[in-house]
């Protein structure tokens, strides 16, 4: 592995946990926004909400695909792995996700509450599990 590479998989990953913890805490306030009964309050989560989303995790998601094109254009024989097969469908189904909180932020940003608490908390569990297998993936190169 070159330097070049190392610099770059670095990068990658600090983007890549940049986007996990913007979706992370994005849900997290969808949770707190829809307890709230304030209108001042919930005006607050939605600021919070559309920079968050806007200037964290959207930008760290589009730099973690960049720099993951940038790699496995640096090293093609990852795509003839099985398991980076199954890790890039993970990661099409984390950006899906983040896709999805986007639309319910701006659901919650014209007023509608578009799901509930609950679904909220269990929405906030997919990005974590889909994380633990494409770190598994990664690291433990099952296939």
């Amino acid at each position: 592995m070159n330097a070049l590479y190392k610099y770059i998989l670095s990068f990658h990953l600090v983007a890549v946990i940049s986007w996990m913890a913007g979706i992370l805490y994005l849900i997290r306030l969808f949770v707190y926004h829809a307890n709230e009964s304030e209108a001042i309050v919930k005006s607050r989560f939605v600021i919070m909400e559309r920079r968050l989303y806007r200037i964290i995790t959207m930008p760290a998601m589009g730099v973690s695909l960049l720099l993951g094109i940038i790699m496995l254009m640096m090293s093609p024989a990852l795509l003839r792995q099985p398991w980076m097969h199954a890790k890039l469908f993970l990661v099409v189904l984390l950006m899906g996700v983040t896709h999805y909180a986007g639309r319910i932020r701006k659901k919650l940003e014209e007023g509608t509450l578009p799901q509930t608490e609950k679904f909220f908390r269990v929405l906030n569990e997919v990005p974590t599990v889909l994380m633990i297998l494409i770190v598994l993936l990664v690291i433990v190169r099952p296939f």
